[in-house]
Order: structure tokens, then C-alpha cells, then sequence
């Protein structure tokens, strides 16, 4: 059993990784017979027929075949992603929202929550956004999950969380994501303790790179950056047995084996989990005046047919200078065509003076207006606009989808005093600043 943690770097290629020497198969992907008594499986998250740049597909070599288990049964939900989905297009901001109670034991699974979202995963149509809470291993209890519903972009507030996937093992910290695409199983603990973090959930497509036009071949998120697992497999077939957690079209089913579903020795492919560091994004920004278009920040994005359209975006505001002159430099009084969910990982946000915390979120739907509000704006208006290094400590990101968004009653009435019932307050007594005699 191999349980060190190494990389392979690359976004989107075809990679190759064994925990024995030999393990991979020479010149063919199922020969009659494999090397070291192993079965050959494939995991296709694309089509057979799909065009060969958008094909997806990983080549496992594993000690017993996924197929080894009893039936599926009905497991009990997290409550709080079975939650009624309510239309609404008020501005909404949570404050950090809660860790379990001291004397709970809530792992990864068992603490997602649906936060809003639309469509329907059994149609390969749609969006969710869901946080998560924890503070048990999942590996404790051989818990481990696969979601047939859609990929999983993982973004940790607080706490490490220790990932072992079928491919190999991910350590994934505050600053850093995780994509864990539909069907891969995995498990998590928790390195640190007590953790929180955000997810989006795309039921359509895979996240890729967007595309850089104008701006050239470099810049933005560097393929070479993001790291993939290697190999490292588990042999057990004694004790306890194993269990592992689903999502099919939104409910949750459970099936038990005798061994561990983490038991590949080799593969080869494209399909596979992968981290990504947000430290190493190279932001563009402007240099003379005015505020680009936060599309300058994307990391990774979900294309729609319709071009330049996103299913989802996931777009960062990190720690950058601001040389901008004679420029309101915050962002400015919106009304967006796509829905905005905001999350703030540490620090600070330029937008807003209080309120924004690491561990909370907002969402602003489409058209729904939105902007600085009137502390930050006064301050935007006067200050001396000198080259500063916005927010070192801070870094805030945005999923945005074209869909429109429903919240779920969960996020509405049933967490507590999380929901900032008073946010629509914070843009309430913006001065009449208009005088027609004066320019």
C-alpha cells in the first residue's frame, strides 16, 4: 500500500500512473490478462462518440472490480439537501455559517448543505452551490461517496481536508480548490480539525480553462499548475465492511463491499481529480483607468452551447495592485444578467465595509441590483488614488451561472441566525449628491 502524497502536473492531458512497477498494461488497455492478477475497468465521464479534444475517460487497474457489492438501498438524505427550493430575487447574505456543535459527529457527506440552485441533474441540466461543515473522518467509519449527479468544485474555508480518491490522495488547504468530477469515489478527513467550505455542483459539461483571446497565451490560471494524484492504493478485505454513499437525480443510496473501493494500482487517462492553488493565478488587471469586467478573474469555467455563455464561472479576487486613475475603483452598482454567488475565504472585501465575513456568503440574482455600499462608497469617492496592494490577506470568489437561481428553504429559514435578515439596510440613505447647477 502506497499512502505518500505525490503529483502529477497538467490540465487536461492524458497522464499515467502506477503504485507497482509493471502495473500498467504494455500497448493495450484490457489485455486477456493483466500484470499482477489486477481487473481492468474504464470510468467514462463523456460519451464514447465525444470529439476527441472534449473526450474524458480513465483507465483504472484495480485489485476487484467496482461491481463487487450488494445492491443499492435507500439511505437517509442530509437534511439539509433535501430542502424546498423557494424563488426569490432579494439580495441575501449569510454570516459564516455554523460548525457542528461540540458533541456532534458530522462528516463531509453528512454535512453538505444546499445553499441555491436550478435544474435537474437527470436531464445534465442545471447548477447547485452547497457549503459544507464537518468535523469527523469519513475514513474512520470506511465511509466513502460518489455524486452521479454532477463534478464537485471544492473550495475549503477552514481546515485542510485530506482527499483520498481512486486515483490517489489530495491534501487540499484554505487558497487552494479541488475538482472532483461525477462518479469518482473519494473520501475526506480532516487533517485540522473542524472544517467549512464551498462547493459548486455542475450537472452539464466538465470545468475546463476558459478560453484568453486578446490577452494571449499566458496569464490568468496556468495548466502546468494544477496537480493531479498519483497512485496509491488500499488492500483490505478484513474487518469492518465498506460503504459507500451516492447522489443519483438528488437522493441518496447506499451499498456495502467487502473491500476497499480505493484499491487501484495503476491508471491511465483523462479523467481524474485535480487541485489547483490560487496563490500561482496571474491576475490582469488595468493599468490606466476604470474597472475591467470581473471575467478577467475566471480560474475555471463550464461552457454552455450558447459561446461565451457559462454554466458556471469560478472567478477569484485575490491580492492584486490597484494603479487605476480618476477611478471609483470598488466594484460598481450592477444589474447582471447571470446570478452572482460570493464567497470570502480570508481577509477582507473591497465592496463592502462590514458584514462580508470569511465562512459567509451572498447572492445576487439576475438583475437583482447590487454594489458598495454607503460607507465604502463615500470612502471609494474621496480617497487619494495612490498605487495600493488590495486586501494582501484577502482573497473573496464568485461562482456566476446563466441560470437563475432558487434558495433553498434550508438557507432561508432553517439555519439559524446565519441569514443577514437586515442586508438590504447597507445600501438604505445613499446621499442625493445631484445638483443640476453644478458640474
Amino acid at each position: 500500500m502506497s499512502e505518500k502524497i505525490k503529483y502529477l502536473s497538467g490540465f487536461g492531458n492524458e497522464f499515467a500512473s502506477e503504485a507497482l512497477d509493471g502495473a500498467l498494461p504494455e500497448g493495450q488497455n484490457s489485455p486477456q490478462v493483466c500484470p499482477y492478477g489486477l481487473y481492468a475497468e474504464q470510468i467514462s465521464g463523456t460519451a464514447f462518440t465525444a470529439p476527441r479534444g472534449f473526450n474524458q475517460r480513465t483507465w483504472v487497474y484495480r485489485i476487484r472490480p467496482s461491481v463487487s457489492h450488494t445492491p443499492y438501498s435507500q439511505a437517509t438524505r442530509p437534511a439539509a439537501l433535501a430542502a424546498e427550493m423557494v424563488s426569490t430575487p432579494n439580495q441575501l447574505r449569510w454570516s459564516p455559517f455554523k460548525l457542528p456543535e461540540a458533541g456532534e459527529s458530522v462528516t463531509f457527506v453528512q454535512g453538505l448543505k444546499t445553499v441555491c440552485g436550478y435544474g435537474d441533474p437527470s436531464m445534465r441540466a442545471g447548477i447547485a452551490t452547497l457549503i459544507y461543515t464537518a468535523n469527523a473522518n469519513m475514513s474512520t467509519q470506511r465511509h466513502s461517496f460518489y455524486n452521479a449527479d454532477g463534478d464537485m468544485l471544492i473550495v475549503p474555508q477552514q481546515g485542510a481536508l485530506l482527499i483520498r480518491t481512486e486515483m490517489g490522495l489530495l491534501r487540499v488547504a484554505p487558497t487552494e480548490i479541488v475538482v472532483i468530477p461525477r462518479g469518482i469515489k473519494f473520501s475526506v478527513d480532516l487533517p485540522d480539525g473542524p472544517s467549512r467550505g464551498y462547493i459548486c455542483e455542475t450537472f452539464d459539461r466538465h470545468w475546463e480553462l476558459p478560453d484568453l483571446g486578446p490577452i494571449g497565451a499566458n496569464g490568468l490560471a496556468n495548466p502546468r499548475d494544477f496537480l493531479h494524484p498519483v497512485a496509491a492504493y488500499q488492500d483490505i478485505d478484513t474487518g469492518a465492511p465498506f460503504t459507500i454513499f451516492t447522489k443519483y437525480q438528488s437522493n441518496f443510496f447506499s451499498l456495502q463491499q467487502a473491500h476497499s473501493p480505493f484499491d487501484v494500482v495503476a491508471w491511465h487517462g483523462n479523467y481524474t481529480p485535480y487541485k489547483y492553488d490560487l496563490k500561482l493565478f496571474n491576475a490582469v488587471n488595468t493599468v490606466t483607468f476604470d474597472h475591467m469586467d470581473p471575467s478577467i478573474f475566471t480560474v475555471l469555467t463550464v461552457k454552455t452551447g450558447n459561446p461565451g455563455v457559462a454554466l458556471a464561472d469560478f472567478v477569484i479576487f485575490p491580492p492584486r495592485w490597484m494603479v487605476a486613475e480618476n477611478t471609483f475603483r470598488p466594484p460598481w452598482f450592477h444589474r447582471n444578467c447571470m446570478s452572482e454567488f460570493m464567497g470570502l475565504i480570508s481577509g477582507g472585501y473591497d465592496a463592502k465595509a462590514e458584514g462580508f465575513s470569511p465562512g459567509g456568503a451572498s447572492l445576487h440574482s439576475a438583475f437583482s441590483a447590487h454594489g458598495p455600499d454607503v460607507s465604502t462608497f463615500e470612502k471609494a469617492s474621496a480617497e487619494d488614488l495612490k498605487p495600493i496592494k488590495l486586501r494582501p490577506d484577502g482573497l473573496a470568489f464568485m461562482f456566476e451561472t446563466s441560470l437563475m437561481m432558487s434558495v433553498s428553504k434550508w438557507a432561508l429559514e432553517e439555519c439559524g441566525d446565519t441569514l443577514q435578515k437586515e442586508y438590504y439596510s447597507v445600501w438604505q440613505g445613499m446621499p442625493k449628491k445631484f445638483n443640476p447647477n453644478k458640474k
